[in-house]
Order: structure tokens, then C-alpha cells, then sequence
């Protein structure tokens, strides 16, 4: 049977028939000068990370500027710790409130790594760093709209970053990293000085006063926080994060238990999912979003355009309000969120963002309807031939489907208030193999499908309605094959996309949208000599197509395309033109 050579991290091919192989993908080590490098813009002809993703948009207004560190190298894995001040003389509310931050790695070697930033134990950014070659230093910016998360920043806070970083003879690259808060003042003097929307309290989940994640292992695993909470809740909802590693890095190649040996995969088949739950009770649904950092598989594929936020994941937010009564109760509450399918390990981290009813100091309400249940049920089916030689052939699939509304009802100030949540969530891992003594190839089609509204009447409103679907599809398609003469090839081609679709209403003349597209296509093949080492790179190219638009007329559309290692064309606006 041959080598299988899929699920390789950074800068070792990880497992050949058992065999470890140390492919150093022509890093070599080198000492450089210890400065941060500047984040450019995208340039063709550069091989810097490029990645078509647009800034937050921001209001016309000037913002006051808070910085929260500057030019910290990360060369160990102990946390760095910060203090956040509000910003002097700009009071809240703020027009929009975003998180922007530099990165650097210098030229040399390097894993890529998990970076996070926590404010007062919250976490406001979570994302991976780019990996460098041994002759080019990358840069990259990242930004976050936090304006949701407006009411943590009214009060001096402590602050955080965990970006872990080994640095030695071997692994030669020390990170940088620089982050700033931009607060956009209201703009009273052109009639749009309304305050956003945003929520009283911000709560972490986090297992320590800084913050951190909790890192699960089974599915009986949780990050879980109890906490007491006012007597007035009307909204709640969970911003949850669970990012994939080690040997779940890979989950999507992943295969029933009883065939993981002879398919060379990892286990617990090719499905996960997130529960949310509260005081032991299922409340919510967060699917896993198959996030591919700039090691995996093949770091070629990446350079210079990382995979879809790669560089900086977005949070999947569940709607609560259902239980915002039982909440409000005056009685200690656990919020709890577990990983389905957990194959050692998810990384994760939650916050929640709790609607306070400022005309009563107490409501009370109950759920009236839950239909999630106690967790999906996947359906597994093997297909799979063997012949005399050992050679195998076939499929296996595995597919979840949910459907369930959770409903409940809170007495606020202003009435009662009627909540329905009603989702569907369809999940699919088709995965073909072949596998021979010369030839191992994984194919793998994988569809998530999701689909939500939220209806909300009473309170003296008008009923309201908020659509939100999502389709996170994704192809990889794998091969690697041995010569007769013991080298070989190891290709690769990705289409991994995210596709978003939201709408509101909110009665007359009160509807709103916004539409996303981020598609990342990247190929590549990696030539072996018959020790494995690799002797080249052939047929690199990758693209990655950004449009957005919404119903306040703004629209945003961008694609970039790369070849051999360095960006080759740059294209803006073709998505917009009417």
C-alpha cells in the first residue's frame, strides 16, 4: 500500500505508512534582523501574503485611536499582557467601534500559529498567522467590527495576546504583532447621529480572568461558565469560536473509526459540530466552519493568498433570546458549548452578549417550545472494495440533517415579547478513495447548509423578521503517486468558499440585507526524490474572489490571482457594475 501524504502540517510531512519523514519544503534556517515588518498593500509581482478580504467599512467621522500594544515580538509561548483605556475625551455611544492589527514573521522557518487578542477576559480577535519561506518575510493586516461589543469598552480592562511561537536553531522566525482600537464618533451634524444597537453586557467564557480558550478533546468535553445574571434580560445571544487542531486539524478528512487504518485517515469520521447548551439543556447549534491554515496540507497552496479567513475566523453567533426569561429568573445559569465528534482537539472560546430591558428591573418569560434534541445523528455508510492485492477502492459518506425551533416568550416593560427560532442545518462528507501500492488519492466533497429565521412580535413593535442561510462548501481533491524509479508527486487543488445571505424586516420601509461570497482556489504539486525530500514545486496558481453588497448601496468586489508564489493580477469592481 502506498505513502499517504495528506494531513501535513507546516513543515513536516507527517506520516508515510507509519514511517516518519522530515520534508523541509526548502526551508532553510537563517539569522535576520529582529524588526516588525510593514503590512503593504497588495502589489503584483510580491510574494507577501495577499488576500482580497475588504477593510470594515467605516463612518465618515474621525475616530479616536486607543493602542493596545506595539511591535511585541512573539518568540515563546507566554501570553503578553496589555491594559485597555477607554479613549480620552470620546465618550460612548460610538458609531462603530473596530479592532485593526498588524502582523509580521520574519524569512526563515516557521510553523504558522494560533494568534488571539482578549480584552477583560473577551475575546476580539482569533485567527492564524501566515508561514514564511526561507527567503520571504510576510506581513498582513486583519480588522474586526466590534462594535457589538461596544459595552466592554466603557471601562479600563485588562488585555491579552496569546500568539504561541517557538523560536530556535531550528525554527528560526520570531512574529510581530500591533493592534489599536478605532472608536468613530456619532455624526450628530449630518442627521446620523442615532447610536447603534448594541448589547448591555459582554461576558466571556473563558476559563481564566484574561481570557484563553478551553481546549476539547471528546465530545463530552465543554467550556462551560455559570454565571449570575440581572433580572432584566430581553436578548441574548453566543458568539461561539472552535478552531480545529491537531489531529482534528484536518476533520474533513476524516473517516469512520473502523476504517481509519487501512484508509491511512484520522478518525471519528468527517463531521463535526458545535452544541451550545444551557444549565445542561440543548440551546443552540454552531457548525464548524473547515477553516485550512497556511501549513496545512501544502504551504505552497497558500502563498501568496491564505485560505478563507484563515487569517482571521469569524465568529458563528446563535441566537438565545428564546431563553431570555428563564435567564432573567435570578438563579445561576451555565452556558455550555461542546464539539460533537471531538477527535482531540478543538480550541475554543464563546461570549455572550445579553439585551437588557432598561424600563423594568425585572421580567420573566419561559421557553415554550425546543426541538433540537440531544444532538445530531449522523448517517454513516462505507462503501469500500478490497481486492486480492490490497488495493481499495470506493466511497464513504457521512451526512447530518437538523430541523427544530426553539421558542419562548419574555414579559418586558413594553409587553410580551414572542421569540421563534426556527433552523435547518444539513450536513455532507463524500469522500472516494484509490488506493494501491503506487498511488494514494482522496477526493473529497463536503456541503454545509444552513438555514435560520428568527421571528420576534409583541412588545408594541411591528413583527419582525431576521433570514440568515449560509453555504460553506469545499472540494479537495488529493493525489500522490510513486514512479518506478521510488520518487514521486503530490498534488493538490482546493475550491474552499463561504457564502452568507442575510435579510430584516422590521415593518414598513424598515428592510435591510447583505449578500457574501470569499472563494480561495489554489493547486499545486510537490515533486519527492525517493527519500521523500522535496526536489520542487510545479504548476502553483491560486485565486481568491471577494463580493459583497447590502442594502445601504455599498458594494464591494475583488479578485486576485497568484502563480509560482507571487500575486499576478489584481482585479476591483467587475462585481458591482450595474
Amino acid at each position: 500500500m502506498t505513502t499517504k501524504l495528506l494531513a501535513l502540517h507546516s513543515i513536516g510531512l507527517k506520516s508515510v505508512v507509519g514511517t516518519p519523514i522530515l520534508a523541509v519544503f526548502l526551508f532553510s534556517a537563517c539569522v535576520l534582523s529582529a524588526q516588525p515588518i510593514p503590512s503593504p498593500g497588495l502589489v503584483i509581482g510580491s510574494a507577501n501574503t495577499a488576500f482580497a478580504d475588504p477593510p470594515v467599512p467605516r463612518p465618515d467621522t474621525v475616530p479616536c485611536v486607543v493602542q493596545l500594544f506595539s511591535n511585541v515580538a512573539f518568540n515563546n509561548f507566554s501570553p503578553k499582557f496589555f491594559t485597555f483605556h477607554p479613549p480620552v475625551g470620546c465618550q460612548g455611544p460610538w458609531a462603530k467601534v473596530v479592532l485593526s492589527a498588524d502582523f509580521s514573521v520574519q524569512a526563515g522557518r516557521q510553523f504558522d500559529r494560533t494568534a488571539e487578542i482578549w480584552i477583560g477576559g473577551v475575546n476580539v480577535y482569533f485567527g492564524t498567522t501566515s508561514e514564511p519561506s526561507h527567503s520571504v518575510a510576510r506581513s498582513w493586516h486583519v480588522e474586526r467590527d466590534l462594535t457589538d461589543y461596544t459595552a466592554l469598552f466603557n471601562t479600563t480592562q485588562n488585555g491579552r495576546v496569546d500568539l504561541g511561537n517557538l523560536v530556535n536553531a531550528t525554527f528560526t522566525s520570531t512574529l510581530f504583532g500591533t493592534a489599536e482600537l478605532q472608536f468613530y464618533p456619532l455624526a450628530h451634524n449630518n442627521g446620523n447621529g442615532a447610536a447603534p444597537t448594541t448589547a448591555d453586557l459582554v461576558l466571556p467564557l473563558a476559563p481564566d480572568p484574561t481570557g484563553g480558550t478551553t481546549f476539547l478533546n471528546t465530545t463530552s468535553d465543554s467550556l462551560s461558565k455559570t454565571f449570575s445574571l440581572p433580572t432584566n434580560v430581553e436578548r441574548a445571544f453566543l458568539d461561539v469560536v472552535a478552531q480545529s487542531q491537531a489531529g482534528d486539524e484536518f476533520w474533513y478528512t476524516c473517516v469512520p473509526n473502523d476504517v481509519a487504518g487501512e484508509l491511512q485517515s484520522c478518525g471519528s469520521t468527517g463531521f463535526r459540530e458545535s452544541e451550545v447548551s444551557i444549565d445542561g439543556q440543548p440551546a443552540g447549534v454552531a457548525p464548524v466552519y473547515p477553516w485550512i491554515y497556511t501549513g496545512g496540507i501544502d504551504p505552497f497552496l497558500w502563498r501568496p493568498i491564505p485560505g478563507v479567513q484563515t487569517l482571521n475566523f469569524v465568529p458563528y453567533r446563535v441566537d438565545l433570546t428564546p431563553f431570555a426569561g428563564v435567564l432573567s429568573n435570578g438563579q445561576s445559569h451555565t452556558v455550555s458549548v461542546n464539539v460533537f465528534n471531538a477527535n482531540s482537539g478543538f480550541s475554543t472560546t464563546a461570549t455572550l452578549l445579553l439585551f437588557q430591558d432598561h424600563g423594568a428591573q425585572v421580567v420573566t418569560g419561559q421557553v415554550t417550545q425546543n426541538m433540537i434534541g440531544a444532538g445530531p445523528a449522523p448517517n454513516v455508510v462505507e462503501n469500500l472494495n478490497k481486492d486480492a492485492s490490497g488495493n481499495i477502492t470506493g466511497t464513504v459518506t457521512v451526512t447530518s440533517s437538523r430541523q427544530f425551533t426553539v421558542a419562548g416568550f419574555v414579559n418586558t416593560s413594553h409587553g410580551s415579547v414572542r421569540t421563534n427560532v426556527d433552523q435547518s442545518i444539513s450536513f455532507s462528507n463524500i469522500q472516494s478513495f484509490n488506493i494501491t501500492n503506487t498511488a494514494f488519492v482522496q477526493n473529497i466533497t463536503q456541503r454545509t447548509k444552513i438555514s435560520s429565521e428568527t421571528k420576534t412580535q409583541g412588545g408594541g413593535d411591528n413583527p419582525r423578521a431576521f433570514q440568515q442561510s449560509f453555504e460553506w462548501p469545499l472540494d479537495l481533491d488529493f493525489s500522490f503517486n510513486i514512479n518506478p524509479n521510488g520518487t514521486g508527486s503530490q498534488t493538490t487543488t482546493i475550491k474552499q468558499q463561504y457564502l452568507s445571505e442575510e435579510s430584516g424586516h422590521a415593518g414598513p420601509g424598515a428592510d435591510s440585507f447583505r449578500s457574501i461570497s470569499n472563494t480561495v482556489t489554489p493547486s499545486d504539486t510537490l515533486v519527492f526524490d525517493a527519500n521523500f525530500n522535496i526536489t520542487g514545486s510545479t504548476g502553483q496558481q491560486s485565486a481568491q474572489t471577494y463580493f459583497s453588497h447590502d442594502s445601504t448601496g455599498g458594494c464591494f468586489s475583488r479578485t486576485i490571482t497568484a502563480a509560482a508564489g507571487v500575486l499576478t493580477s489584481i482585479a476591483d469592481g467587475k462585481g458591482c457594475q450595474q
